[in-house]
């Protein structure tokens, strides 16, 4: 057999929280690596932005809003994304939230805002474009698990316990789908500047104990992880389900740095 290029001329990705931080950067990849692109996320001024900026590249898109907490609503972008298009090829999975606080007073409600966000929100879209993709005998999914997805992160623990979830999902998709051509495997980013966290990275002592365990001595941009979104993506990976790509300058690797 061939050896298949990183090359995704022809295909159709959607990237649901692709509006934004990490998704959009791997939107951005996907489309330089030259499929069409549906980023999108439930704001339509940030879903226009993106569009524009797919479009900048080269390739079609649409302007299409979505919330992981509704089916309904991935349901009717599918619908319209291969009304348009014809397929869905590749779904990547990035919408997330945490918030952080000590466990012992951590709310209910707020606990189940996080799974329901991370967690079901990620099998939502999985059921919803997966029957798609099996029906084709083909698809490429893409999750977005985390560092704490293996090791606890202080007064997290809703986001740890639903992106170590999101890992074994990822892992149950993939044996259940592999055999109708669905590879289902996830990217575990490290320490990426956002502006979001940039405060708390560079201003902060958690910011400081990260990059003393990270043994590049950085923090990443989130355009370092579209490789890993492009190989899992391409045909490339064609034999590749089931696996959590790390992204993290060393970080799980780490023991003692100096």
């Amino acid at each position: 057999m061939a050896y298949a290029p990183l090359d995704l001329t022809g295909k159709v990705a959607v990237v649901i929280g692709g509006t934004s931080g990490i998704g959009r950067a791997i939107a951005h990849g996907l489309a330089e690596a030259g499929a069409d692109v549906v980023a999108t996320s439930r704001r339509a001024e940030q879903v226009e932005a993106a569009a524009k900026e797919i479009e900048d590249r080269g390739r079609r898109t649409l302007r299409i809003t979505s919330d992981v907490s509704d089916k309904s609503s991935l349901e009717k972008m599918r619908d319209q994304t291969i009304a348009e298009f014809g397929k869905v090829d590749i779904l990547v999975n990035s919408a997330g939230r945490t918030k952080r606080a000590p466990t012992i007073d951590f709310a209910g409600a707020d606990w189940n805002e996080i799974f329901d966000t991370n967690l079901t929100g990620t099998l939502r879209a999985c059921q919803v474009f997966g029957r798609h993709m099996i029906d084709r005998g083909y698809g490429r999914i893409i999750n977005i698990a985390s560092l704490s997805t293996f090791v606890a992160l202080f007064e997290v623990a809703a986001y740890s316990a639903s992106k170590a979830a999101v890992a074994s999902l990822t892992k149950s998709l993939a044996i259940e789908w592999a055999p109708h051509g669905v590879c289902v495997n996830a990217i575990a980013p490290g320490v990426f500047r956002t502006a979001l966290n940039q405060k708390l990275l560079d201003e902060t002592d958690r910011g400081r104990e990260f990059l003393l365990r990270t043994p590049m001595k950085r923090f990443g941009d989130v355009e370092e992880l579209a490789g890993a979104a492009v190989f899992l993506a391409s045909d490339a990976a064609s034999f590749v389900t089931g696996e959590i790509l790390v992204v993290d300058g060393g970080f799980l690797a780490s023991g003692v740095n100096q």
